[in-house]
């Protein structure tokens, strides 16, 4: 990264409040959630609200022995009056029954939704300072009777906004012009509007979240060498030239387009920091190369804060202990370190 570090932020008295929720009942979102509030040094961070059925909680806690001591609190305010650094919210949607476990359900669909709306209504309502998502099965959802493709949709809509989905780790941040699409679409779906978008939303989050005082973006290609001249696409010509061009007259610091299979290593060596991909594959498929198991999603464009894991509900590993929680904990520390910032900016 050339400036800017996120690491000056450290634990106070003030520590922000982070609710968060298990994902899908049937994944292996419970599983890392409770591993990761069994790392006694995130209560340092941040005061860790659970939104999720405590019962079935405590029984998945069972199953994978692991301790599951959190009390109940009524709401928001009185975990925030009580001096603990966790707890679990008394009357949060009913879980389906544990035996559901690696397969889709509907109603583990209709609890991971519910579960995510309880915790953004905390967000939006400002009792809590930013949320902490586990991940959810989109087929899951739509047999529940949600059309979502994932949480930025649902968010999207709670919070009447157009959010942009960066991904975070490995000394790479990397925003994505589309998200869930087939390949052939993207061509259509991209427009100088969104690239421009996208890169005010990454520029503006640089700065205020991440203490970047004059950041740098860089934003690739769509076809391979850059279309080198047009020979592979229209696409670089057409619609991200006029993109860079409008963000260069607002005085944003945003270079390209750049040849994509070059632009990740120049920006491990500091050249930017943060990057804007054309497509969904094009920016995570190195991310997760070398950081596989730290990847943070960061949405940007809400009204709200929230961060995610880097990973799916992997129903073939759920209820083995086997899955890592170690994104779930950079989720946890990257929501606590960008609410400090926003709190003292505010």
């Amino acid at each position: 990264m050339t400036a800017g570090s996120d690491r000056d932020i450290r634990p106070g008295d003030q520590a922000p409040l982070l609710a968060l929720t298990p994902g899908d009942p049937a994944g292996i979102g419970p599983e890392v959630l409770l591993a990761a509030l069994a790392d006694g040094s995130l209560r340092a961070e941040a005061r860790l609200l659970v939104v999720g059925d405590a019962g079935f909680l405590a029984a998945r806690a069972r199953r994978l022995g692991l301790a599951w001591e959190l009390p109940l609190v009524g709401s928001a305010e009185e975990l925030a009056r009580s001096g603990l650094r966790a707890a679990c919210l008394a009357g949060a949607s009913r879980g389906p029954d544990e035996s559901v476990l690696g397969r889709v359900d509907a109603d583990c669909g209709r609890a991971s939704v519910e579960w995510v709306k309880e915790a953004a209504r905390l967000a939006l309502a400002g009792s809590a300072d930013g949320i902490v998502t586990g991940p959810v099965n989109k087929l899951a959802m739509k047999r529940a009777g949600f059309a979502y493709e994932g949480h930025t949709e649902l968010l999207a809509e709670l919070s009447r906004a157009k959010p942009v989905m960066m991904l975070v780790g490995g000394g790479l941040r990397v925003a994505l012009v589309t998200r869930h699409c087939a390949l052939r679409d993207v061509p259509g779906l991209l427009s100088r509007s969104e690239i421009v978008r996208t890169a005010r939303e990454v520029d503006s989050s640089l700065r205020r979240d991440f203490g970047v005082a004059s950041p740098s973006i860089g934003v690739l290609a769509l076809n391979p060498h850059a279309s080198d001249g047009g020979r592979f696409g229209d696409e670089e010509k057409a619609i991200i030239e006029p993109a860079l061009r409008e963000l260069a007259a607002s005085g944003l610091r945003a270079q390209g387009p750049l040849v994509p299979d070059v632009a990740f290593w120049r920006a491990l060596r500091g050249e930017f920091d943060a990057l804007v991909a054309m497509y969904h594959d094009q920016g995570l498929i190195p991310l997760k190369t070398i950081a596989f198991d730290r990847g943070v999603n960061v949405t940007l464009g809400l009204p709200i804060l929230r961060t995610s894991p880097d990973h799916g509900t992997a129903f073939e590993l759920a209820g083995a202990g086997k899955a890592s929680s170690e994104s779930f904990k950079e989720a946890v520390r990257l929501a606590a370190r960008i609410a400090r910032r926003r709190k003292a900016a505010s």
